[in-house]
């Protein structure tokens, strides 16, 4: 049976959260905790009243993945000091201390994500097993000033998904083939897989995905999230495993925009050891909960992305379709079709781009961030894959890694020119005339088609998506939940200009209040073709 969850009316805002968060309740005997489809809002408000704690609340998303994890292999690693950190967490609030929205609730990391604890940090591929970082993330340091209790390390496509062409989204040697928990023969898409996979199955509250393009909205969009990739800079990148410096960013995973939005606020932050972070000085919210609002289409100029993102996935268009017309039932003024110009001609200047920042990252990652781990650089994890190829390639190779490898330095006049042209035709030639054309507030497109089935001969076959004009001139885009084909989660994409997030956050939480799209998922295990 499908259960529609229970989204509150209206997001609470962050300082009535912390302010009742704040009561100073002794749960001495919790009652047991509901996590499945659970909000912050729902769980801090329970821990405020002392009918639960930071202690069962954890333990009880433990137990859950105990139960339900086998199969859908999301999780590659548990925190082993989980418990003790909820237990200081719970002592600060009987003591009157509440450090905020996420004081004492379980997130789930991306494994590229370090964390200078007892888990590893291994991007998937054994060459880094048993790595353990000398430091928290930048990132990972701003959850924990938060309060919250990092639960795990989730699965991941090795390497973020830039080993090569023929990869299966959500597989790594360490942890596996991760499954979509809505069809189990589906993919998650990728890479931030057993985020996505995790969060939809209420393993988390929510979760941290990265993206260099595509790897937070795909996901996202293939199991029911709303996955929020930021303006390159909003989030630091210091301490996860590059791919690509002019792309690259963190960003939340949840089952609500309400979630979404608390949860960016935490990451948010200039960070000296990642420069691009220097350019959000001044424009990150403290507190991106305050652009939620219920009539946030009203009046928007909506601009409609169809030409090389629409007609390939009939599915995805009926659903994209009604998301549109509901968008202006809301208010929201819709021009359409506003597509974007020179969409799919830079993307062989992508790879260039990316191939060239890979080598480059990694080699300069693995000395600082992984200082004993077997590989310290691109050449040594190739010779280690080679070495190992009965475990690390048993379906697919490394051209990637070998193309990358054979790149110069980042001085080379091919990787300047590629750099530059994707510059051009993403942003000025792209994105910002397609905004300033029809004066727009935002964009909307089809995030991706209906997942498809798992294929570890072949590799992935995507259908259509919108991620790449975004990821490539470094722009925010958000995909919320928009409907199911076959019981397949698709979601639509909004995608915005620079530092726009809390607009893209209004608009996205209008339309998730509008349409109450999301469903929770049955672990079936296949496609429903019951009915579309």
């Amino acid at each position: 049976m499908v259960i529609r969850p229970r989204l509150l009316p209206l997001a609470l805002p962050l300082s009535f959260l912390v302010a009742v968060a704040g009561a100073p309740a002794r749960a001495a005997d919790p009652a047991p905790v509901e996590v499945e489809e659970a909000t912050l809002a729902t769980l801090q408000q329970a821990m405020a009243s002392g009918r639960t704690t930071s202690r069962a609340v954890v333990q009880a998303h433990l137990d859950r993945i105990a139960r339900l994890d086998a199969p859908l292999r999301s999780i590659v690693e548990l925190n082993p000091d989980a418990l003790s950190i909820a237990d200081g967490l719970d002592r600060e609030r009987w003591d009157g201390r509440v450090r905020g929205p996420l004081h004492g609730i379980p997130v789930v990391l991306k494994d590229n994500v370090s964390t200078g604890d007892r888990m590893e940090t291994t991007a998937g591929s054994l060459a880094l097993a048993g790595n353990h970082a000398p430091r928290d993330a930048f990132l990972v340091e701003r959850l924990r000033a938060a309060g919250a209790v990092i639960l795990g390390k989730a699965n991941l496509s090795e390497w973020a998904n830039i080993r090569s062409t023929h990869s299966s989204s959500g597989w790594s040697a360490r942890g596996g083939q991760t499954r979509n928990p809505y069809a189990l023969d589906r993919s998650p898409c990728g890479s931030s897989s057993g985020t996505a996979t995790a969060v939809a199955a209420s393993l988390a509250v929510v979760g941290v995905g990265t993206e260099t393009d595509g790897s937070i909205v795909c996901p996202s969009g293939a199991t029911g999230l709303v996955g929020l990739k930021p303006t390159v800079g909003l989030v630091s990148r210091s301490g996860i495993v590059p791919i690509s410096m002019s792309q690259d960013t963190a960003g939340p995973m949840a089952r609500t925009v309400a979630d979404a939005a608390i949860l960016l606020g935490a990451l948010t932050g200039v960070d000296p050891a990642d420069p691009a972070t220097g350019r959000s000085a001044g424009k990150a919210p403290a507190d991106y909960t305050r652009f939620l609002d219920p009539d946030g289409l009203r009046g928007a100029r909506i601009g409609v992305v169809r030409k090389k993102v629409y007609g390939e996935s009939p599915p995805a268009d009926r659903i994209f379709d009604a998301a549109v017309a509901e968008m202006r039932r809301q208010g929201a003024v819709i021009v359409d079709p506003a597509d974007i110009p020179h969409l799919g001609e830079y993307d062989d200047a992508e790879l260039e781009v990316l191939l060239h920042e890979l080598k480059a990252g990694l080699d300069a990652f693995l000395p600082r961030w992984a200082p004993g781990a077997r590989v310290q650089s691109l050449a040594e994890v190739i010779a280690f894959d080679e070495a190992h190829a009965a475990e690390e390639m048993p379906y697919f190779g490394q051209e990637l890694f070998v193309k990358a490898q054979a790149k110069g330095p980042l001085t080379t006049p091919a990787y300047r020119k590629a750099l530059a042209r994707c510059g051009r035709l993403s942003r000025q030639e792209g994105l910002d005339k397609a905004f300033a054309r029809n004066r727009l507030d935002a964009l909307v497109a089809p995030t991706g088609g209906p997942a498809w089935t798992i294929d570890l001969v072949n590799g992935d076959h995507f259908s259509p998506g919108s991620s790449t004009p975004a990821a490539v001139a470094g722009y925010p885009s958000i995909t919320v939940p928009a409907g199911l084909a076959f019981g397949l989660p698709v979601g639509v994409s909004f995608i915005g200009k620079p530092w726009s997030e809390g607009a893209l956050l209004r608009l996205a939480y209008a339309f998730e209040q509008a349409t109450r799209a999301r469903r929770t998922p049955a672990f079936r295990p296949t496609a429903d073709l019951s009915g579309r």
